[in-house]
């Protein structure tokens, strides 16, 4: 059930002036992929980018990198064919935010990309386990979402102890 531990770097504290050379620094320096956090003032208060800045970096960046959408937003549905077209490659999605993950994982497969599903740290993990078959990465909020420089809730870790251990969920 695991896989190859992959690293993924969060450009959202990059110097936005210097994204560009700080992302390819980032890949340089062997990241396998760029997480990127979208925020849109309503499922989180904090606003960062979407679409417009993941088409920019696949422009300019020139190596074709694996862009993972940490999408922090209300109606993740929206938001979906504007991603796959600007070049997002997993569309990573909140489990309470949506009320049909099923037809949204369908469709974030049928625009091409691969299905990334997480949790709030208030919600239990058997919610995510239903859904563990259908995706391709798993992702257990060890903060609050929305706002950095938190303390890691180290509470979560049985959460991320109990997927990995549950092999059965994952063929």
């Amino acid at each position: 059930m695991v896989s190859s531990c992959k690293t993924g770097p969060d450009i959202l504290n990059s110097n936005l002036a210097s994204l560009v050379a700080e992302c390819l620094q980032m890949l340089d320096s062997g990241a396998d992929y760029l997480h990127l956090d979208v925020m849109g003032g309503h499922f989180v208060p904090s606003i960062t980018f979407g679409h417009p800045v993941v088409e920019s970096l696949q422009k300019h960046l020139g190596q074709d990198p694996f862009f993972n959408m940490y999408m922090m937003v209300s109606r993740p549905e929206q938001w979906l064919k504007p991603m796959a077209i600007a070049g997002a490659n997993r569309y990573t999605f909140y489990l309470e935010a949506t009320e049909n993950p099923g037809a949204l994982i369908k469709d974030i497969r049928e625009n091409g990309m691969k299905v990334g599903l997480t949790i709030k740290p208030v919600t239990t993990v058997e919610y995510l386990a239903a859904w563990a078959n259908q995706i391709d990465m798993a992702l257990v909020m060890t903060v609050i979402l929305g706002f950095g420089g938190q303390k890691f809730m180290d509470n979560m870790m049985p959460k991320v102890h109990w997927l990995r251990t549950q092999s059965h969920l994952w063929t």
